[in-house]
């Protein structure tokens, strides 16, 4: 009682978490008489483990994309292919936005970065207000679950670092989060064209001369997606040295030929990159190292007897799953909800003959959602601070797109095989 307490006033002390998860994995080894070097040791483990070289190369080569004009590339090039659609610019947004999310990771950084392109774009071309921000708002997050996505890696190590149920590679995982992610895609894209009809909305007309235009000038970033994804289920790459080679290839694309990012810059660029991938690396750290004292204890075998005693239905659990996933995502980011609550989740998951990767797809499709869900979804209030307008505004926007999505993951979740089809054929 008196460690809960303990933890509950560092919680309102603003103490970081790693410092609370580290504090309570002592304290807890302590109390059963393990010796404290198990910390030391559990952090030595993650820092030798090959793919997590993954996460932070990939994290940099986001945030040099972010720095240069990619993201406006994109948008003209996306824009050239598919405006001319009914709704054409609002499924340009969507299809930017996931895929911008996907190469940099951070869904926020897509709402700032794409957004001061779509936003006025699309109001300039007649969409309504509400609608311009609720899709920009709600589509930011959309990347997760497409590859490189670094989630999709962080849960992936998880995975691998407990060795419960089947077993769950990083490639894999690519594999199985592309036809939910497309689902997904394609529901707010039918939901934007049927919007649209209603609208007075200036489309764009299809020239090929736009399209040669604008492949001309993204030729340097079109290839980096197929090289990767090419290289790593070819056998050619290893994940770890997939990422090795997108830093590579971004730094000389956008330092050296296109000299978007000056040399001069790159240090900050470092710098920020890294401050992100130490918090989530610390924290992965001491959150195993505290699940090896629950696991020690019994904790999540207990956990699981105590839910399996109230809910003998998969089904069931998958839903009450699901709203958890959905209030967790609403407070914490997506790296730390995945060190902190995959750990107890994946056992409990396995209890009920849940493949570990569909419950990664699952996890990260509803904190996808989570992240714009009111009251305090992150994108909310960094869409608020972006286009200046009242959270509460934001709030009514995104609405129709969390219940589209909502659906999406219900079929998700009972549909196993959308997630699983390509992870099984992939020999095929």
């Amino acid at each position: 009682m008196t460690a809960a307490i303990i933890l509950a006033v560092l919680v309102v002390l603003g103490v970081p978490l790693f410092i609370i998860i580290a504090t309570s994995a002592l304290y807890g080894f302590s109390r059963i008489d393990v010796d404290l070097s198990v910390i030391a040791i559990e952090i030595y483990r993650i820092a030798d483990t090959p793919v997590l070289l993954a996460i932070p190369l990939f994290t940099l080569a986001g945030y040099v994309l972010g720095e240069s004009k990619a993201s406006e590339r994109l948008v003209r090039l996306t824009d050239a292919l598919l405006g001319w659609f009914p709704g054409g610019l609002a499924v340009v947004s969507l299809f930017a936005c996931a895929f911008f999310t996907a190469l940099t990771g951070a869904s926020g950084a897509t709402i700032i970065a794409l957004g001061a392109i779509l936003y006025p774009a699309m109001k300039q071309a007649g969409y309504a207000e509400n609608f311009n921000l609720g899709l920009i708002t709600s589509s930011g997050s959309l990347g997760l679950l497409f590859p490189p996505s670094i989630a999709l890696i962080l849960y992936g190590v998880i995975a691998q670092q407990m060795n419960i149920g089947q077993s769950v590679a990083i490639d894999d995982l690519f594999l199985a989060g592309l036809l939910p992610g497309l689902f997904m895609l394609m529901l707010l894209t039918a939901w934007s064209m049927y919007k649209s009809a209603g609208m007075h909305i200036r489309r764009s007309e299809f020239q090929w001369t736009r399209i040669f235009s604008a492949l001309r000038e993204s030729i340097w970033e079109i290839p980096m997606p197929f090289v990767l994804i090419g290289g790593i289920y070819s056998g050619y790459f290893a994940i770890s040295e997939a990422a090795a080679v997108a830093v590579l290839y971004v730094l000389v694309v956008e330092v050296l030929i296109l000299r978007e990012v000056p040399l001069k810059k790159l240090p900050d660029i470092m710098r920020d990159s890294m401050v992100l991938v130490g918090g989530v690396l610390i924290i992965l750290a001491v959150s195993l190292a505290s699940t090896n004292y629950l696991i020690d204890t019994e904790v999540p075998a207990r956990l699981f007897e105590f839910v399996k005693s109230k809910i003998d239905s998969q089904l069931t659990f998958l839903m009450l799953l699901n709203i958890f996933l959905l209030l967790l995502g609403m407070i914490l980011d997506v790296f730390s909800a995945l060190v902190i609550m995959v750990p107890l989740i994946l056992p409990m998951a396995v209890g009920y003959n849940i493949h570990p990767i569909h419950l990664g797809i699952i996890f990260l499709a509803n904190m996808q959602i989570g992240y714009f869900t009111p009251p305090v979804g992150m994108n909310l209030f960094i869409a608020s601070y972006r286009f200046h307008k009242p959270v509460t505004e934001l709030y009514a926007s995104t609405i129709p797109f969390m219940f589209i999505l909502m659906a999406a993951v219900l079929v998700i979740t009972y549909w196993p095989e959308l997630t699983m089809y390509l992870v099984k054929n992939k020999g095929g």
